[in-house]
């Protein structure tokens, strides 16, 4: 039987180092208590707020959160608009808390789609938090795992075609050194909100070893209760300890 302080260890020994989070369910949700579907993606800023305060409490390293993906552009065009309007909002008035908080916000996906208003508040963001060390928070917009894996490959086609790298010295090492996020560590968990069991193009290269967690609550009702059931089945997978669930809840949770 393990004592206290060996048990802390081995658990925060075992904790994901990186989560990533579809969050699904947001239009579902409005629809479902008779509410326009942007009322849903208002919700869900809440959810999302409190899963990285959990994250940061947890002592965890990366998050990354699927905001909009480079299918989402199909959507109707009024909703697409209120999602731009959101993000805008959601970077104007969350930043200066994410820096108070030592969290770095990061932008995966290809930005050059969105407003120029869009962008340059992306670039202030990412400039700002860019020293901070207690979390790096990750947002996919206007990405796609696919994308992601072809722009890699042009990257090294280009240093091939440049005399820089040979085809020979082109492995998955390599590639991996040119996807998105390549400077964190790897995926460990994937939640996915909302009761679908996809990957819907999601980090693909980067969830090649990841645990899948599925779960059909909806994103704006995903609180950091559930984020940290999540985290506590994650252990749980990983290693049995001989410590009591609550034991383990209460290092998971303990205040960094």
């Amino acid at each position: 039987m393990v004592n206290s302080s060996e048990l802390e260890a081995l658990v925060n020994d075992s904790k994901p180092k990186h989560v990533a989070i579809i969050m699904d369910g947001n239009g579902r949700w409005a629809e479902q208590r008779g509410k326009i579907r942007v009322k849903g993606h208002h919700e869900g800023v809440k959810s999302v707020r409190q899963v990285v305060s959990s994250a940061l409490t947890m002592g965890i390293e990366s998050l990354t959160l699927f905001a909009f993906s480079s299918e989402n552009w199909r959507r109707p065009e009024a909703e697409v608009s209120v999602l731009m309007k959101l993000f805008m909002t959601v970077l104007t008035r969350e930043v200066k808390k994410l820096h108070k908080n030592q969290i770095r916000l990061k932008i995966i996906g290809d930005v050059s789609a969105f407003s120029p208003a869009i962008q340059a508040k992306i670039t202030e963001a990412e400039t700002l938090t860019r020293n901070n060390t207690k979390l790096i928070l990750n947002i996919a917009a206007n990405y796609g795992g696919q994308s992601d894996i072809a722009n890699a490959a042009k990257q090294i086609a280009i240093a091939v075609k440049t005399g820089a790298v040979s085809i020979d010295e082109i492995d998955d090492k390599m590639l991996g050194q040119h996807i998105a996020m390549a400077d964190q560590a790897a995926v460990d968990l994937m939640i996915r909100t909302g009761g679908d069991h996809r990957i819907s193009n999601f980090l693909l290269w980067q969830l090649a070893y990841a645990e899948l967690l599925f779960t059909d609550t909806l994103w704006p009702d995903f609180d950091s209760a559930a984020f940290e059931d999540a985290i506590f089945n994650f252990v749980n997978r990983e290693r049995r300890f001989g410590g009591t669930g609550a034991q383990i809840r209460a290092i998971l949770t303990k205040q960094q």
